[in-house]
């Protein structure tokens, strides 16, 4: 195996188990045997123990990785081992086990193993795994957004300089990472000031024949109609490299120097041009808070742990500035220490993103130098894990945990709100207990066309926006505008996929099993049970609608057989006022809630939310119509008026964003037509 990933070969290196369940005669298994003689005991533990047993006859006594899997054939959990045989018989012992070791060890029903060339390579492998199965006893990384960075292009003449997310797949030169889109937003404007780089892409650039607003609000110096010469954009672009690469004071310096020869020569508006260049430099170095003067490239993690939660704060130092921070909150279980989470986030975290040559921490965590050799082979480059003990670096790592403690408090408090808001929800409409998972249901359309169903999900943490799903409107026997049948099509799709992936389980087997996956220690249920993720199930089901709405959307769950499913509409006040808002559910009349109460606030959030991701998935849906379609479609526009605007605007999205104002200075274009095209664009859509 070479590398950080490892497709598994379940023909060369899958271990499956033999019918023959003995054991073989060498020396280390059957003192095995007598170490843990009581395997046939009645206890929590003795099936799985002994299914472990059962196994360690195929361990190899290699590095590799081995995963725990249940009776239905689900990843429990995966670990590595310098030797997986001595690993696994270590779960054998009948006592010594905390709590979640224990429930592992008791759901354990099949093992697999898979052999590595080195505990390194297991290690990244391993990783891999457990971003890729999720494992239920595993800590697991809960992160649905991958970092952005900024790109200096190099495969054209005229360099970009571009916000990036997701696989460097362009040649160039990438920065980062950055903590939030909004740091990288902020310092793209103020590096384009800086450096004056094109940001336009190549259609764009090839086809102007004069410079765009950018150029005019010196944000570009212009090269895509020669108002820059090639040698000097060339500078630009160095002087913007080597900036980013953490030579600012050089880049500075000599733009200083620049400025201060062309006021000698009296050149003062060359002079003001490096002189508005040197500030937006400035801008860039204030906008990144505490800088430190020792540490050059390097990420920080400190770890801070209250209530059964952990978080762990990252910043990222590049260039010697601090281009951000984020905070992360991994599903672990509540008796792992905060190093024990540390030391697994680690490896997840770099699963798929570069490693700068430094990494700082808060606790010493297990295999730490093993990781360090891990990070270094795949990097091809010494990268160096620590955890400081004084200076500037025990500085950095103090002011994350700070950051840490801070950002638990507040989840902590959002979490205790929601679990408060779930309990409000459960009571006003009846539910056995407060919901685990809501769905939302929504539709939208503009008089029939390009009609878009959405469904969007929350939980004990809130918005579930991994588990948001759209539904295009495929059914050509709807009259426009059938609001009833698109509902009924979005339902049946969602739930009969649903029964045909996740069949539902027996309601009461499924409150069993919520009891036994609770740790001992659990509290009273203030926080959510973060051994589990949110379940593919809903709770509560709530449409956007009145009474015809909910007997249409009660008709189709019947069919699909989901008739115990609750569900719950909610229709708007008079005059589509905010807090009289209307619900209906089966089996009992018509209510409202108090006009103040905090679980119709949230209700309308829910429902808000739901609108919110509708219409914007009708608008993207419009858009592709639009842009397939021409400018024709709107009413009005010729080609002769399509090709004015064109030339005036340059792109199909230049003309979309611009103001009614704008629109009218467009030659061609009158009020009237102005008008109409801005409503195209920007029309709202109708919703049920």
């Amino acid at each position: 195996m070479t590398g950080g990933k490892k497709d598994i070969d379940p023909q060369s290196e899958l271990i499956e188990e033999d019918e023959d369940t003995s054991l073989p005669d060498d020396a280390s298994l059957p003192e095995a045997e007598d170490q843990f003689p009581d395997l046939t005991e009645v206890d929590a533990t003795a099936g799985g123990r002994a299914a472990i047993l059962r196994y360690a006859r195929h361990a190899p006594s290699q590095p590799g990785v081995y995963r725990m899997l249940d009776a239905g054939g689900d990843v429990l959990y995966v670990g590595k081992a310098k030797n997986i045989r001595k690993r696994i018989l270590s779960y054998v012992r009948p006592t010594g086990h905390d709590t979640r070791i224990a429930r592992m060890i008791a759901a354990t029903a099949t093992m697999e193993f898979v052999t590595t060339n080195s505990e390194t390579e297991a290690l990244l492998l391993e990783a891999n795994l457990i971003k890729r199965l999720r494992p239920r006893f595993n800590v697991l990384l809960r992160d649905d957004k991958s970092f952005p960075y900024i790109v200096i292009t190099s495969d054209h003449w005229a360099p970009q300089i571009l916000k990036h997310r997701g696989a460097r797949n362009r040649p160039g030169n990438y920065f980062g990472p950055f903590a939030s889109a909004g740091a990288v937003n902020r310092t793209l404007t103020a590096l384009q000031r800086a450096f004056l780089l094109r940001s336009c892409t190549d259609s764009f650039f090839e086809s102007r024949t004069r410079p765009c607003l950018l150029y005019q609000i010196k944000r570009c110096s212009g090269p895509c109609t020669n108002e820059i010469e090639f040698k000097d954009y060339a500078a630009l672009v160095r002087e913007a490299n080597a900036f980013l690469s953490g030579r600012s004071g050089a880049v500075k310096g000599q733009l200083a120097k620049d400025m201060e020869q062309a006021a000698e020569a009296l050149d003062f508006e060359r002079a003001a041009v490096y002189r508005d260049r040197l500030a937006a430099l400035s801008a860039v170095q204030a906008q990144q808070g505490i800088n430190p003067e020792t540490v050059e490239d390097a990420d920080v993690f400190a770890a801070y742990q209250d209530g059964g939660f952990t978080c762990i704060q990252v910043f990222f130092f590049r260039t010697g500035q601090n281009w951000g921070n984020r905070a992360y909150f991994p599903r672990a279980d509540r008796s792992l220490e905060p190093r024990e989470v540390l030391g697994a986030f680690l490896a997840q975290f770099y699963d798929d993103k570069p490693a700068p040559r430094l990494i700082l921490l808060s606790h010493e965590v297990e295999d730490q130098a093993l990781l360090a050799e891990a990070l270094s082979t795949r990097g091809g480059r010494k990268i160096e894990v620590t955890t400081p003990r004084r200076g500037e670096k025990l500085e950095l790592v103090r002011h994350a945990t700070i950051n840490a403690r801070e950002a638990l408090s507040r989840k902590l408090a959002d979490t205790s709100a929601q679990s408060r808001l779930l309990a409000g929800v459960a009571e006003a409409f009846g539910l056995p207990r407060p919901p685990r998972r809501i769905e939302v249901y929504d539709n939208s359309h503009i008089q029939g066309s390009n009609p878009v169903g959405a469904m969007v999900v929350a939980g004990p943490e809130g918005f579930v926006k991994g588990q948001y799903r759209k539904f295009n409107i495929r059914s050509t026997e709807l009259s426009p505008g059938d609001d009833f049948g698109m509902m009924r099509e979005v339902l049946e799709r969602r739930f009969k996929r649903l029964m045909t992936e996740t069949p539902r389980p027996d309601p009461a087997l499924d409150a069993a099993t919520d009891t036994l996956a609770m740790p001992d220690d659990a509290d009273d249920g203030a926080s959510p049970d973060t051994t589990s993720d949110t379940p593919p199930w809903p709770d509560l089901v709530m449409i956007d609608g009145g009474l015809g709405q909910l007997s249409a959307a009660r008709e189709t769950l019947a069919a699909m057989g989901a008739q115990d499913v609750p569900l719950v509409s909610i229709a708007k006040g008079p005059d589509r006022d905010a807090g009289m808002e209307t619900f209906f559910m089966a089996g009992r009349p018509s209510f409202k809630l108090k006009p103040r109460d905090p679980v119709l606030y949230y209700l309308q959030r829910l429902r808000d939310e739901a609108h919110r991701f509708a219409i914007g998935s009708h608008r993207a849906r419009r858009k592709g119509d639009i842009r397939e379609a021409g400018l024709q479609e709107i009413p009005g526009i010729g080609p002769s008026r399509k090709r004015a605007l064109l030339h005036y605007f340059g792109t199909l999205k230049a003309i979309e964003r611009a103001s009614l104002q704008d629109l009218a200075k467009a030659p061609g274009i009158n009020a009237e037509t102005a008008r109409k095209i801005h409503d195209f664009f920007h029309g709202t859509p109708e919703r049920t």
